[in-house]
């Protein structure tokens, strides 16, 4: 029996639930409507079975904890928290919706309709979630259940989004602990299987690589229990699908070693061996525009010139040279392959410090919408640096710097004959400009 039936207020009314939507081992989960900001939203609170658990008060301060933890990765590739408060004695997490399907049954459908997913776009998955667990690893914490179901693919943007993380611990490196022997057959690594296991981030590179092996040949991996006890050599995933490059062939049985010290120690040491660091960013453009200078300044570190530059092609791109300046209806209607093109540059030459998706994970982490709420873009510039004892910062007092805050750069700069930038993005919020470009999915 669910906990709240459809048309439930919780919240005092802000929140209306609309149906359940989904349940494991821990949690209930619930579509819901955010009355005050016009939006779906997904909340969780933790299942009947574990109120019964005469542990349960323990459970439910861990719940929540880690829900606080996970409202602290500001990532694109990361279910957002939006809030969390307690209802009849319940902690409820109130977290996004996202419109789309997980994985495991877009590829189910694909490959029934068109063969194999291809290696690239797999791969362009696997390396937006192992961003997301990098993120995760950040704060001490472990997914612990990695896999398709787990991960959701945006309708529109086809980007994908980490997301049910009723199996998160924290742990700490080097250190064997005692954590819940819960688990998905086939995604799990063997330490899994055991109470006090050597877990580490090498936890979660498993799960990672058996998504990969999946993804790529349609098929849920042999048990790493199955492996160990029966002495039974793990299929390679080439047999299924000859068309995975030998590269990645072996990243993905390196991954799936059984032995914890005989994998990849972390996501990014993953991430490499498949290739997927350090990569030349596709300068991708919808009217033809180049890239190429803006790319030069970046990798010379000369964020003023960059910033100006990237000012200069978001005009040209727009057809708005002469206006000087971009609107509302620009930045909706601006190519995502140019913005991508641009923020990934952005985001490659300076290690994932300045951007406007970097920028867009501050902003919404701290719950901003395409609605102004002057105490949200506030804390924002304060994040940013775009701020200073209350007030805005002019262009000239911008920091041209690697360091600087994270999310500093870009500003902008359009015209040399106005403090066009922070000053400007500040007091045009009426417009809403900068809040519709960090709202924008496909950053």
């Amino acid at each position: 029996m669910q906990t709240w039936t459809p048309n439930t207020p919780l919240q005092n009314g802000q929140y209306i639930i609309k149906r359940a939507i989904g349940g494991g081992g821990f949690g209930e989960t619930y579509l819901a409507e955010d009355t005050e900001e016009n939006r779906l939203v997904v909340i969780k609170t933790l299942n009947r079975e574990q109120r019964e658990k005469p542990d349960f008060a323990e459970r439910q301060k861990r719940f929540r904890k880690e829900a606080l933890d996970l409202s602290k990765c500001y990532h694109p590739h990361i279910v957002q928290v939006y809030d969390n408060f307690p209802e009849d004695g319940l902690w409820a997490i109130v977290m996004e919706h996202i419109d789309g399907d997980d994985l495991a049954a877009y590829v189910e459908n694909y490959t029934a309709e068109n063969g194999y997913l291809s290696e690239t776009e797999a791969l362009r998955y696997i390396d937006q979630i192992g961003q997301a667990l990098e993120c995760v690893h950040e704060r001490k914490l472990l997914h612990r259940d990695v896999k398709p179901n787990n991960i959701l693919l945006r309708r529109e943007s086809k980007e994908a989004v980490l997301i049910d993380f009723g199996l998160a611990r924290e742990f700490q490196p080097g250190k064997i602990r005692s954590m819940t022997a819960t688990k998905t057959e086939g995604y799990a690594p063997i330490e899994q299987y055991q109470r006090r296991g050597d877990f580490g981030y090498y936890t979660d590179v498993y799960a990672l690589a058996a998504t990969l092996y999946s993804l790529l040949t349609n098929r849920v991996p042999i048990p790493a229990n199955y492996r160990a006890e029966e002495d039974v050599k793990l299929s390679p995933p080439q047999k299924y699908n000859q068309q995975i490059s030998d590269k990645v062939n072996a990243a993905i049985l390196k991954g799936m070693e059984l032995e914890p010290v005989n994998r990849p120690q972390t996501v990014r040491e993953f991430r490499e061996i498949l290739g997927l660091i350090n990569q030349e960013v596709e300068l991708k453009s919808s009217c033809g525009m180049d890239y190429r200078q803006l790319r030069d300044f970046l990798a010379q570190e000369k964020w003023q010139e960059a910033d100006k530059e990237t000012a200069r092609v978001m005009l040209a791109v727009a057809k708005r040279e002469k206006e000087g300046w971009l609107n509302v209806k620009d930045i909706d209607n601006f190519p995502c392959a140019d913005l991508r093109s641009i923020d990934q540059l952005w985001v490659k030459y300076s290690n994932d410090k300045f951007g406007f998706s970097v920028q867009k994970r501050i902003y919404q982490g701290f719950g901003g919408t395409r609605e102004y709420n002057s105490e949200i873009w506030e804390k924002f510039g304060d994040k940013v640096g775009w701020r200073k004892e209350d007030d805005c910062l002019y262009y000239k007092n911008i920091t041209f710097d690697i360091k600087a805050a994270k999310g500093h750069l870009p500003v902008l700069f359009w015209d040399e004959d106005y403090f066009w930038g922070v000053v400007d993005w500040y007091w045009l919020l009426r417009w809403r400009v900068c809040l519709v470009l960090l709202s924008r999915p496909d950053l």
